[in-house]
This record gives structure tokens, C-alpha cells and sequence, in this order.
């Protein structure tokens, strides 16, 4: 359904398509992305998972750094183009220091 829903989206001119929450559809991602590899996909890593990770982070259960890098690794790697999260701010600092090459 979501491949079909894309599709009428871009056939209707869409500049992009936006696949959220980006944790729970990682498998659409991918599949959007080998369906339309000439589309712009974002993946919008809504705040539930945002919220997921700071509350366990805040708890000292995980490192707050390491699992949003690899929170949002794994959503580049599903295949978006565009990642929209709430850790952008910090993801940026941290990306800057390992001069980008996590992402």
C-alpha cells in the first residue's frame, strides 16, 4: 500500500515523499528507495523515537550520542535521502567531529 501510495504521489508531480516514523517503516524506506531510486525520500524520525532514546539516555541505560548516530545510521542505510530528526543540532556537532564519515 505504501509503494501504490508513493507512486500516485510522484506520478502527480511530488517533488519528494516522506516515509514516518522512520524506525517502525525501515522496510518501506528500502523498498520506496529500489521502487524510485530517482526520488527524493526523506525519513522523518518522529518524536516518540526521539523520546525513546533521551528518556534511556537521561536513565544512564545508553549512551545518548552513540544510539542516535546509530539510530540514524540505519535509517541512511534503509536508503533515505533526507533524514528530519530531532537530534539534528546535536547530530551535526557530533558528525563535524568525526568530520561526517559515520553518516
Amino acid at each position: 500500500e505504501a509503494l501504490r501510495e508513493i507512486g500516485a504521489d510522484l506520478s502527480e508531480d511530488a517533488d519528494a515523499v516522506m516515509v514516518k516514523p522512520a524506525l517502525s517503516y525501515l522496510d518501506v524506506i528500502r523498498a520506496a528507495k529500489a521502487a524510485f531510486p530517482q526520488s527524493r525520500l526523506y525519513a522523518y524520525n518522529v518524536s516518540g523515537e526521539y523520546s525513546m532514546i533521551a528518556a534511556a539516555a537521561s536513565n544512564g541505560w545508553i549512551d545518548r550520542r552513540t544510539a542516535a548516530l546509530e539510530v540514524l545510521l540505519s535509517i541512511r542505510r534503509a536508503g533515505s535521502d533526507h533524514i528530519i530528526t530531532y537530534f539534528a543540532l546535536e547530530a551535526a556537532d557530533w558528525l563535524r567531529e568525526t568530520d561526517g564519515g559515520i553518516l
